[in-house]
């Protein structure tokens, strides 16, 4: 018997089976797509090494694959997919540019086709199509991480900033099916954390969020006022695909904030923009509390109609 050999050939056997190509293979082999189409999107350090292996394994049937890796990690071309290196641990403009072409690869999907998702850690930076300006989310990353925050706190965070994160993802590909390969970096596995679980589920909550805001002194970055100046554009974009008339009202009007968790908007003495203000101070206070874990209150503020206007 010899322990030293033994010992060997027991690590060398472990560590080839957590290699990311064993992983997929492990999972893909055998595994039948008989309907629809099927199509690769692979996020993460390792997500070189899984396209790469899928792409083998699914031949014919995959139709194409977007891949977002770390700079230095694309090794070759991977037939069918695109391959973007980008930004680690801090998201940078390739991170969104990546993430844009997988969104763009599985946003009009059907019902009968799949999406094969390859996750592996530092999905969280990789990738990301923030809520708020770029730099802002690269710089509260930074802050992040400066100050000792864990993964799963940092995660909490990024899922309320991220309109991919927190099963966001999953979503968006929706009627198709997604076949996740999670490759884990997170103790116990939790796969809404790992790489901020972009087709599972959020379990984190606001108040947590809050939390871990107060807990490193963030708040500053996350007045209701500094929110709004990024996510209006964002904001408006959804209402106007929601309802023209609450789209025009938030456009046009002014907004003040006369005390920290008050946002006071100025708005025409009309009633048709009175029947409609209700739900906009519901809309508004609702994306406050569940995309950034803040209270604020909306309240209206009426002025004269203007002479020669016309109205909304």
């Amino acid at each position: 018997m010899d322990l030293k050999r033994d010992a060997h050939i027991i690590i060398e056997a472990a560590l080839e089976k957590v290699m990311p190509d064993e992983a997929v293979s492990q999972a893909l082999t055998g595994k039948r797509f008989d309907r629809g189409r099927v199509y690769l999107v692979a996020a993460g350090k390792a997500a070189w090494q899984m396209s790469r292996t899928a792409a083998a394994i699914l031949g014919d049937r995959l139709q194409a694959g977007v891949c977002v890796t770390k700079y230095g990690h694309v090794k070759g071309p991977v037939p069918k997919v695109l391959c973007y290196e980008a930004g680690h641990p801090v998201p940078d403009e390739n991170s969104f540019r990546g993430t844009r072409a997988a969104l763009d690869l599985v946003c009009n999907l059907d019902r009968e086709d799949t999406v094969v998702f390859l996750l592996s850690g530092g999905g969280s930076a990789l990738f990301e199509k923030p809520l708020t300006d770029g730099r802002e989310l690269s710089d509260i990353t930074a802050q992040l991480l400066a100050c000792g925050a864990d993964i799963t706190e940092m995660n909490t965070i990024r899922k309320r900033l991220s309109a991919v994160k927190g099963g966001r993802f999953a979503k968006i590909c929706a009627p198709a099916k997604v076949y996740g390969i999670v490759l884990s970096d997170i103790l116990g596995d939790p796969l809404d954390m790992i790489a901020s679980g972009p087709a599972y589920p959020d379990s984190s909550t606001c108040e947590q969020a809050l939390a871990i805001v107060e807990k490193y002194r963030l708040s500053g970055q996350y007045t209701p006022e500094k929110l709004l100046a990024v996510y209006k554009d964002s904001l408006l974009l959804e209402l106007k695909n929601y309802s023209i008339l609450l789209y025009n009202i938030l456009r046009k009007a002014k907004c003040t904030f006369p005390e920290e968790h008050i946002l006071r908007l100025t708005v025409e003495d009309q009633e048709v923009l009175k029947e409609k203000t209700g739900e906009l101070k519901r809309i508004l206070e609702k994306v406050f509390y569940e995309r950034c874990g803040l209270f604020a209150e909306v309240v209206y503020e009426y002025v004269p109609v203007k002479e020669n206007r016309q109205s909304l």
